[in-house]
């Protein structure tokens, strides 16, 4: 439905706009014609979204209650799509304190309606810690007497979904699998697409609140006949040999050398696959009739069609900063003990060519040059419990400020001109890779290549110190091969944006 443009358009809150749920939904709201305004913790993450001009920004944190009041003023309806998948301790106490700050303000600002996406499973039998922490976070947000909208879903297939991307990548990579119990846990997937369709619908239909509401595709599976449906689709032979061992912590592990899922995100994701997850769509249907949810065949097509076309519009490791745990990105400056290593070049190329060139490498791309080198540190990086080099690029070509390049995290990014990559993996101290191309005052296009690194304590300076002759030898390397590819193509031997 798209409503008439003006003043009563009704104003909608939406929170986790980062993740991989949240940056969707946005962009089907303002399609319904809603005014949007987003909660979030760092806004630059937001700027490589095309609908970022369209939208309102308030800057905050769920845990700290005085920032969410503002951004409550006028809201007609809330989204909140927040939730914690990390194995810290403390997760649930968070959880809690999060969803009741979100329903104080909400009743303090008098909002109509809160939307939430919760996990599905029965509450009267045993569920995991995360699954039963996303239904409390349901239980909390409707304490605060605001009406609440819940939907639980179980595993949601879509291009660049965490749960579809841990099935996708054991599938690829593993022709011969070992299965352990959990595999054979019956499961009611459903696309994102249709998870997205739910949570528009749910602002126009009023008999919606104060409801929990299961959504589940067509299909109930096995997670062995979810990996074997992919194989169909994918053309793929693959073979499942069960064992009677193999726990969700052994799991996680297995995951995370096999897969782009560090061991922290993939046990909770496991240990929730251990019991059924299968929807009542009862209510479903009959307050949502106009959505027919598509089966899981169709489902897998469509995200592969969109990971071909290089068309992922958000990605799990969107809202994750991995071995950095929950802290805020750095805002880099000058620093006292910084050591800062600069090179530059002269390229033959215009400076949008050698923009594009900079801002291509990683995933598939490679790093032109030593990406062996590049490859084995990401191995020592899973080794230690790191982010590793399997998360690959969002898109081969284009690049927003958030996206994950193999263990690098985008913190900024100038058009046609800069880029900076803030590490992820496991280093002692902090550390940062950034590119700049100018046009000089003779009319010559020089790259600049900037490599910071601040120490943390004598360790950090012996790092930096003991492999700078290998960072020296693969800078120097990069920064001549980025030249390079941008004077190829400036000369024709290569399309634009390769």
């Amino acid at each position: 439905m798209n409503r008439a443009q003006g003043a009563e358009q009704p104003l909608i809150l939406v929170t986790g706009a980062t993740g991989y749920i949240g940056g969707r939904l946005v962009p089907r709201l303002l399609e319904a014609g809603y005014r949007v305004r987003l909660f979030v913790r760092d806004p630059q993450r937001l700027q490589g979204h095309p609908w970022f001009p369209q939208v309102e920004v308030f800057t905050g944190d769920v845990l700290e209650e005085e920032t969410l009041g503002p951004a409550m003023q006028g809201v007609h309806a809330a989204y909140y799509l927040i939730h914690s998948m990390s194995s810290s301790r403390n997760f649930h106490e968070r959880d809690v304190r999060a969803a009741e700050n979100f329903g104080a303000a909400a009743r303090g600002a008098s909002v109509e309606q809160i939307i939430y996406l919760g996990g599905l499973g029965d509450s009267d039998q045993e569920l995991s810690e995360h699954l039963r922490s996303r239904q409390i976070t349901g239980e909390t947000l409707r304490r605060s007497g605001v009406p609440v909208t819940e939907f639980r879903a179980a595993v949601i297939v879509g291009s660049g979904s965490v749960s579809y991307e841990m099935l996708r990548y054991l599938t690829e990579r593993v022709p011969i699998m070992i299965c352990p119990r959990w595999v054979y846990t019956r499961i009611q997937p459903i696309a994102i697409r249709d998870v997205l369709q739910y949570l528009v619908a749910a602002l126009e239909k009023p008999e919606a609140r104060d409801q929990i509401i299961e959504i589940g595709s067509q299909d109930t599976l096995t997670y062995r006949e979810m990996i074997t449906g992919y194989a169909q689709v994918r053309g793929l032979k693959r073979y499942l040999i069960p064992v009677p061992l193999l726990t969700p912590y052994l799991s996680s592990y297995w995951v995370h050398w096999v897969t782009p899922i560090p061991a922290s995100i993939a046990r909770p994701l496991i240990e929730g696959l251990r019991y059924e997850v299968v929807a009542d769509d009862a209510l479903a249907r009959r307050l949502f009739p106009q959505i027919q949810p598509m089966g899981y065949l169709e489902a897998v097509r469509r995200a592969l069609e969109r990971l071909d076309a290089g068309e992922v519009e958000t990605s799990w490791s969107d809202s994750l900063f991995s071995s950095q745990q929950d802290s805020k990105p750095v805002v880099l400056k000058t620093l006292d003990g910084m050591i800062i290593e600069n090179r530059q070049v002269e390229v033959e190329a215009e400076p949008v060519q050698v923009f594009r060139t900079f801002t291509s490498i990683g995933g598939k791309n490679g790093y032109g040059y030593m990406d062996w080198a590049w490859r084995l540190r990401g191995v020592l990086d899973r080794m230690v419990g790191g982010v590793g080099f399997r998360r690959g690029r969002r898109s081969e070509r284009r690049v927003r400020v958030g996206d994950a390049i193999d263990f690098w995290r985008v913190e900024a990014v100038e058009a046609g001109e800069m880029i900076r990559l803030r590490a992820e993996m496991h280093v002692p101290g902090r550390a940062w890779l950034q590119y700049r191309v100018q046009m000089q005052p003779d009319g010559k296009t020089r790259l600049f290549q900037t490599a910071y690194f601040a120490p943390k304590g004598l360790f950090g300076l012996l790092y930096w110190y003991a492999l700078y002759p290998i960072h020296s030898l693969i800078f120097s390397g990069m920064i001549r091969h980025l030249a390079a590819e941008a004077e190829k193509q400036a000369a024709g031997h290569l399309p634009v944006g390769t």
